[in-house]
């Protein structure tokens, strides 16, 4: 695996199988703090099969979930409590506009103690709140290419706080 230099509120990261997308997505699970006032929100964009899911697994079972992550497609929204973080994992990519997010309820889950994982961001624009991380995924020769900005002092932070090395 390797990654863009750290110390920026931007970070590259090249993962050439879906085992180091799921140790990448483990290391920013373990480099997660729970906010005191809101929830924790992080954006997953990009094109089918980029990884999203994939992702959201390793953090997921970083953080104790043992059962099967799917990606909420048809659900639209996925609720784990593996311990003291309330992990919201939603997927946008069926709403037929922004205007849809209403009915989802999502700002019932915006407290103190919460992460969101929103694929398919871009469905919600102007609606979804400011990302404290944004991923984009991308598919490439060598695997999958996820560039990871922190769009807030919390999400800067995060971002910080991942191995210099990488996972």
């Amino acid at each position: 695996m390797s990654e863009a230099p750290a110390g920026t509120g931007r970070r590259a990261f090249t993962v050439p199988t879906d085992d180091d997308t799921e140790r990448l997505g483990a290391a920013f699970a373990a480099a997660c703090r729970p906010l005191a006032t809101r929830a924790l929100r992080a954006w997953l964009a990009g094109d089918l099969g980029a990884g999203k899911t994939t992702f959201t697994r390793g953090l997921l079972r970083r953080l104790g979930v043992t059962g099967t992550v799917r990606s909420p497609t048809y659900s639209l929204i996925e609720r784990y409590s593996p311990g003291e973080l309330e992990v919201i994992h939603g997927d946008l990519y069926r709403l037929e506009g922004p205007q849809d997010l209403v009915t989802l309820g999502l700002d019932e889950f915006d407290r103190a103690g919460a992460l969101w994982l929103i694929e398919w961001p871009e469905r919600g624009k102007g609606m979804l709140p400011t990302p404290d991380l944004e991923f984009e995924f991308s598919v490439e020769a060598g695997g999958h290419r996820i560039v990871v900005t922190g769009c807030s002092v919390p999400g800067a932070q995060w971002l910080a706080r991942l191995p210099v090395e990488g996972p």
